[in-house]
């Protein structure tokens, strides 16, 4: 039983928005889709569901081709909230759980449960208008899991959620998991999926640049990263003097530089020695998913990282 995607072609108009999209999704997982915002995460997802015809390609979910599986085989949360705001955080939940199939008794008790986990059971009696983003967006997880789906598709599911509410729904996700539940989940914040994926696919418009397990994406770039901290001069020219290493991340606590395919990490440990500094902190990790992302998919212009000139005042 897996989620396959299998050769995904999409085109709205002249745009081609998937390209031959290709991944696998283990049941059990936690899977990442990665991608910056319009490289088609969206409409992959919607054809997962059936929302959207592709133009080629298919979907299966255990052999099953995914448009002829009950409905609530699935759990959906869209990018673009769907609360009834004016509706009160218990009566559309109630709601959203008979779509499915739910009693109303049953929705009730299981929105009531997960209402009290998510530490907000005495908003279930408000209007949603009245809730903060991040509590509004806990009530449309809520939504989502009711029906106690297989599967349950995210789309940039942590956006907006201050600190705290990322730890729970981070913990949810987990529990899920444990469950036997299979989640994708389509973010830009890599940092997130690297702490919960078992697997992941980074997508750049409409292409699968790589895909598989997140430990074996990290190590596919064939270098390695070394965090070092020592007593020797802030500046890092010592460093930057080393053949095959390049500084990537200079910091206040440690300083990342990443040792290029074939160079021995060691070697920077050996300099630091020989410069007669204490070594603080030595360590070789693999590239985050950032660095693979940079590298595969290329960091973006100076122009779109920078606040552009405000106009001249006269």
């Amino acid at each position: 039983m897996a989620l396959v995607v299998d050769g995904l072609t999409k085109r709205f108009g002249p745009v081609l928005a998937l390209d031959g999209v290709t991944f696998t999704v283990q049941p059990g997982g936690i899977f990442g889709f990665l991608g910056a915002n319009g490289a088609g995460k969206t409409t992959t997802m919607r054809i997962v569901l059936g929302f959207l015809r592709p133009d080629a390609g298919n979907v299966t979910w255990n052999d099953r081709d995914t448009r002829q599986l009950p409905r609530r085989t699935w759990g959906y949360m869209p990018e673009e909230r769907g609360l009834y705001l004016r509706m009160s955080v218990i009566d559309q939940l109630v709601f959203f759980g008979s779509l499915y199939g739910l009693t109303r008794r049953e929705a009730r008790r299981v929105a009531l449960h997960w209402l009290a986990r998510f530490r907000i059971a005495e908003y279930a009696d408000r209007r949603a208008e009245s809730l903060s983003k991040g509590n509004q967006q806990k009530v449309q997880f809520i939504a989502t899991v009711l029906h106690d789906p297989d599967v349950l598709l995210m789309d940039e599911p942590f956006i907006g959620l201050d600190p705290i509410n990322v730890a729970m729904l981070k913990d949810a996700f987990l529990e899920l998991r444990d469950r036997g539940k299979t989640l994708v989940f389509s973010t830009h914040q890599l940092e997130q999926a690297e702490e919960l994926c078992d697997s992941v696919a980074i997508i750049d418009h409409g292409r699968i640049i790589t895909a598989g397990a997140t430990r074996e994406v990290k190590r596919s770039t064939g270098h390695q990263v070394v965090r070092v901290t020592t007593s020797l001069d802030g500046d890092n020219a010592w460093l930057r003097s080393l053949p095959h290493v390049t500084v990537t991340r200079p910091g206040q606590d440690y300083t990342e530089v990443r040792v290029d395919v074939g160079a021995d990490p060691q070697a920077v440990l050996q300099a630091a020695i020989a410069k007669g500094g204490d070594v603080i902190r030595f360590e070789v990790a693999d590239p985050s998913l950032e660095d693979v992302f940079v590298e595969r998919v290329g960091a973006l212009d100076l122009e779109e990282r920078t606040l552009a000139a405000a106009e001249a005042r006269t």
